[in-house]
């Protein structure tokens, strides 16, 4: 019996670890193949204290080492380019785009298991990377991640009857909002906190917090579009559909294509680093210890600004003032007026330039990729296409723009309008849904860490003309 335990610990020990070494800036990635390790919870109970560990030799080993230097500019310029703040799941480069735990967006495209072959990514998949940090699960693990969230996806009725308390014509994200805050009563994080747990216990009701949020908010989503848009018939789950499938579903497109489109939609736009306004709100709300639900809220009344996830309906709002004006066979001067009387009128283009990004951002990218795919003739992608070759030399004739490429922004208006969600007014919704997997995952490390409050020092524009001339 012996000989065959060591046999089977050797077997476990070769399936533990697979390299992969033709993807050289990747993390390593395990592909875990015993029935114990289908469960994420467990996952994370193995890997925090590791990281736990690694933390405290950091501040100690390099707590006094600076990492730059902040000046006035930075001060009065929200901030930007500054570093301070710790953030695990995702790391954008200004040239390369975003990395999820080392890994890019194609990569993730290539790597994490589909619920085709050879189709797009499964949010399930991204959310096990996200949370574990080294692991690209199995077809297996994404399945029973699924069945998880599945299982905590019921939504009580006093959060129908809190948004239905609403207009009908307040805007989609005050309803959807609404809802989130009416799950918060469900927190357990909220009633360990009241009964007295212990700080390194925090992680734990953060995590199931977490994952039910997660679960439930595509449904409280898709009630919002169905109450504003088709007379307030609400479609069931369907329990033999992933994540992103079933929230199409809901929303009420049951074509394949538009399932395989909110798969990608929901991955790319889940996570992109910690100080972006809702990634950056929903990290300070809950470092007040305020629960999952309070923080997320909180992070979605920042989405839903015009310089953030608005953005996204701004930009098919534009393009179709294009073709109203124009006509859907524009000519490449005409785009060029067109373009120039927005931009003279005070206006910017909308889908164009990024905080951090200085070339085209890979998540614009992956989209033209699905619509050369799926949608080659459309009329809107070719206009887009378009605009892709006519607006960055204008911007950069401006001077004044750093980045001149689009954005996430600038495409995926056309691809929802094209499978027939045309309500613009709607799509920072569909942000909201996706951004709650990157934001939930890394308040779960929040927790398991044990970082502090944040409180930043704040100085008054005397403080700093006093300061600026006696170091002048």
């Amino acid at each position: 019996m012996a000989f065959y335990r060591s046999v089977s610990l050797l077997s476990k020990l070769r399936n533990r670890v697979v390299q992969q070494p033709s993807l050289t800036n990747s993390v390593r990635w395990l592909q875990i193949q015993t029935s114990s390790d289908l469960d994420l919870h467990s996952q994370l109970r193995e890997l925090i204290p590791e990281q736990q560990e690694r933390l405290k030799k950091i501040k100690s080993e390099y707590g006094k080492i600076q990492l730059g230097n902040i000046t006035v500019d930075m001060v009065l310029g929200g901030m930007r380019g500054m570093t301070g703040l710790l953030w695990e799941t995702s790391l954008l480069d200004p040239d390369e785009g975003i990395r999820f735990r080392g890994l890019s967006i194609p990569e993730c495209q290539k790597l994490l298991p589909a619920a085709k072959q050879g189709g797009e990514p499964l949010p399930e998949g991204l959310l096990w990377l996200l949370l574990t940090g080294k692991v690209v699960p199995t077809k297996e693990q994404a399945d029973a991640l699924s069945n998880e969230l599945r299982s905590r996806a019921s939504i009580p009725d006093h959060v129908y009857k809190a948004i239905d308390a609403l207009p009908v014509t307040a805007h989609p994200m005050t309803q959807f909002a609404t809802g989130v805050m009416a799950l918060q009563v469900q927190s357990e994080f909220s009633k360990a906190y009241e009964k007295g747990i212990h700080k390194s216990k925090y992680w734990e009701p953060t995590f199931e917090d977490s994952l039910s949020l997660i679960a439930q908010v595509p449904a409280v989503a898709a009630y919002v579009y169905r109450r504003m848009y088709k007379n307030g018939e609400r479609i069931p789950m369907d329990d033999s559909l992933d994540y992103g499938g079933n929230f199409a579903h809901m929303l009420g497109f049951d074509g394949p294509e538009m399932q395989e489109l909110m798969r990608l939609y929901v991955v790319i736009h889940s996570d992109h680093e910690g100080g972006n306004v809702s990634a950056h709100t929903g990290h300070l709300v809950a470092s007040a210890l305020s629960d999952p639900y309070l923080s997320f809220a909180a992070a979605l009344n920042g989405l839903a600004g015009p310089l953030h996830g608005l953005a996204n309906q701004e930009v098919l709002l534009w393009i179709k003032s294009v073709v109203d004006e124009c006509g859907e066979n524009i000519t490449t001067d005409q785009l060029k007026d067109y373009v120039w009387k927005t931009l003279n009128s005070g206006k910017v283009v909308p889908g164009f330039g990024h905080g951090v990004l200085r070339k085209t951002d890979p998540r614009y990218m992956c989209q033209r990729e699905f619509a050369l795919k799926h949608l080659p003739n459309d009329p809107l992608f070719k206009l887009v296409s378009k605009l892709y070759d006519v607006v960055p030399p204008i911007l950069t004739e401006l001077g004044k723009v750093k980045n001149p490429w689009p954005n996430v922004d600038a495409h995926s208006g056309v691809l929802l309008n094209y499978y027939g969600l045309t309500e613009a007014r709607y799509y920072t919704v569909l942000f909201g849904v996706s951004r709650a997997i990157g934001i939930c995952s890394q308040l779960i490390w929040d927790r398991a860490l044990g970082l502090p409050l944040e409180r930043p020092k704040s100085v008054t524009m005397e403080w700093l003309e006093t300061h600026c001339k006696k170091s002048a």
